[in-house]
Parts: structure tokens; C-alpha cells; sequence
């Protein structure tokens, strides 16, 4: 089976964890702490929040907002639930917006419609490791006076016009999980160049104590979203093979267009024109005439491992319940015909060329 998705771990990830656990320090300590400055280099940002994962970057940053019930929160529609489900978390309600088929990211010109008076924050999705048209989004916080929160969970690495996705906003959001460029298990980032929201970000991490004159003062009702050293450890051996990987996924990513530009029923992905495209995920579409599950599961059948790459959100069972909203049609047709291929730095170009003659004879 040609596997969606391989992380890239070896001996120096096991090596590193070794350490941590003889140590006997496993919580949060130095190696996050490390890690988090790393990041902070790396994406030339004042403040990286190491936490547990993506989700808990998303609700620690609208926590951090001050994002409460009956606020309302633009998010587009064709993502991964977690970025609609933090929303819900802290009370507010989800103002969904459709996609842009071409980048599989907010469609711009439409979020301006959705904004109320009760609007707080426009959080875009950084699709599949692609960047949303930012420079709209940042225009419109301005004029409405929102906030904006970057979901760039699986953009690690993604640029728009030359700046690193994440620190266009003003906090930014990244995931960890291994269907990411580089994981920890599980684990997230949070950045944001506002120190005051950095401040309220580490106090709400760790159960809402801030320490005044070396004692702990619960001063928020915070949570635990601590990233443990172990991640930590892991982590940095991981941030250290980032630009490999993300230059060998857009090298395989080239290649499946060479390989799939042939197949007239398939709408290949690209790289739009204002940013570096990391490529976590190479996402086509199919003709609408196509049953895209029997395609997937006669992938499958044929040992190449395939799924849907996100859903349209507003139609999952509690949001199609609590909204009972219409159309989205770019949403639900990148949902219901979209395919995820397998991608990672270790895939081979002869079995890319192997999907690619199996998708030509099942279509």
C-alpha cells in the first residue's frame, strides 16, 4: 500500500525523546522552551506558544481575543471541523464563507457580505499548505475593525507575497499532527508579533497563572495545553528537516501535474502567483459525473491509499442542524469530488507515475 502520508522520523527523534525521558523532566521545560525560539527565528516573529495541538492554538487565540458568546467568527467552509468547532467552543457562532476553487482557500470577495456588527474576527485557512489572498482579508480587518487569526495548520513554511503565512495577523495557528511537514504526535504553534496577547496566550496555556513575585496566581480561567519536553525534543529535531521536506513535497508536487495534466476528468492543483505553495497535501478535483468514494476505494483496491481532503463544514450533522444554511457550492463540490493523493519527502517518483496510470485506467 502506497501510504497517504509517512512522517519523517528516524533515530534522531528517538534518540532525542530517550533523552527527555531519563532526564525525568517530561512536562514543559527547556526543550519547549528551545523550540518555541526556534520557531521564533525561523518565521522572524516577536512570540512562538508551543501548545498540545492545532485545535488548542485556534481556541487559546480566541480566548485571548476576549471572543465570547453571540460574537461572530468569519471562517470558510471547506476546512478541517476543528477550525468551526473552537468557535462553538468559546460560545460565538460560525459565519461560514465559500472557497475559491483555485486555491482551496476563502474566496475573498465574498467575507465582506457575511461581516455584522457582531463580527470579531475573520479566521482564513491556510488550505492544504496554500495561502488565502491575505492582503484583501487584512484590508477588510482594517476597515470593520476585526481581529484576524491565521489557521495555517498545514502551512508550516508558506509564503505570501515573500512573508511567512502565520505572522500576517495577529496571532497565527500551526499544527503538528503527522499528516503535517514535520510533527510531534500531536502539538501546535501559536505566533503572534502582540506581546500582550502572547502574555494572556501563556497564561491561558497553563491553567491561567501568572506569577507575581515568584508566587502563581490563577488570574484567568485557563486550561492545560502545555506541549510536554518530550514533543519538545521531537520538535526541534523535526524543525531542522522543515525546508527539506517542504522543497521535496513541492518537487513530487510538480511532478504528479506532469503525470496527471493528461487525465481530462481531473482538475490538477497549483501554486498561485502570490505565495510558496508547501504543498501538505496534493488535492484534485474530478468531474462532477464521477462517483469520487468508488474512485477512492478502487484506489485502494489498487494498494494506493486515498481520502477526501476536508469537509464542507456547514454541512456535518450539528452545523447543518444549528445553521440550516444553503449553497456554499464550491465547498461542497470540493468535498464531495475531491481527492487527497499521497504526498510525503520519502514517496517515489515511480509510484506517483503508478497512481497516475492507475487513476488514467479507472477514469
Amino acid at each position: 500500500m502506497i501510504k497517504l502520508c509517512i512522517p519523517e522520523i528516524g533515530l534522531d527523534e528517538i534518540n532525542a525523546i530517550k533523552e527527555v525521558l531519563e532526564s525525568g523532566m517530561l512536562v514543559q521545560g527547556e526543550k519547549v522552551f528551545e523550540f518555541e525560539k526556534k520557531i521564533e527565528k525561523y518565521l522572524n516573529v516577536k512570540n512562538a506558544i508551543a501548545v498540545s495541538s492545532g485545535t488548542a492554538a485556534l481556541h487559546l487565540s480566541l480566548m485571548a481575543l476576549g471572543v465570547k458568546s453571540e460574537d461572530e467568527v468569519i471562517v470558510p467552509d471547506f476546512t478541517f471541523p476543528a477550525t468551526a468547532n473552537v468557535v462553538e467552543s468559546v460560545g460565538a457562532n460560525c459565519k461560514f464563507v465559500d472557497i475559491n476553487l483555485e486555491s482551496f482557500c476563502i474566496d475573498v470577495d465574498k467575507i465582506e457580505e457575511k461581516i455584522t456588527n457582531k463580527t470579531k474576527v475573520i479566521m482564513p485557512v491556510q488550505e492544504f499548505g496554500q495561502s488565502s489572498d491575505m492582503d484583501k482579508i487584512v484590508e477588510l480587518a482594517k476597515k470593520y475593525n476585526l481581529k484576524i487569526i491565521e489557521d495555517a495548520a498545514c502551512a508550516l513554511g508558506t509564503e505570501y507575497k515573500g512573508k511567512k503565512v502565520g505572522t500576517i495577523g495577529d496571532l497565527g495557528c500551526f499544527s503538528l499532527h503527522p499528516r503535517k511537514a514535520i510533527t510531534t504526535g500531536e502539538g501546535g504553534i501559536i505566533v503572534t508579533n502582540d506581546d500582550k496577547l502572547a502574555e494572556k496566550v501563556r497564561i491561558l496555556r497553563n491553567h491561567g497563572i501568572s506569577y507575581e513575585n515568584g508566587k502563581a496566581e490563577f488570574v484567568s480561567a485557563g486550561l492545560n495545553y502545555r506541549m510536554t519536553d518530550i514533543q519538545g525534543a521531537m520538535a526541534l529535531i523535526q524543525i531542522g528537516k522543515l525546508e527539506k521536506i517542504n522543497e521535496k513535497r513541492k518537487e513530487l508536487a510538480e511532478y504528479y501535474n506532469e503525470v496527471l495534466k493528461k487525465i481530462k476528468s481531473i482538475k490538477i492543483p497549483k501554486e498561485e502567483c502570490y505565495g510558496k505553495h508547501v504543498w501538505q497535501t496534493y488535492h484534485i478535483l474530478v468531474q462532477s459525473d464521477i462517483d469520487r468514494n468508488k474512485l477512492i476505494n478502487d484506489l485502494r483496491e489498487n494498494g494506493i491509499e486515498a481520502n477526501f481532503g476536508a469537509y464542507a463544514v456547514h454541512n456535518q450533522h450539528y452545523y447543518k442542524n444549528k445553521y440550516q444554511i444553503d449553497g456554499l457550492e464550491n465547498s461542497v463540490y470540493a468535498y464531495e469530488k475531491g481527492i487527497a493523493l499521497p504526498l510525503y519527502a520519502k514517496l517515489d517518483k515511480s509510484e506517483i507515475k503508478y497512481i497516475g496510470d492507475t487513476l488514467e485506467k479507472l477514469l
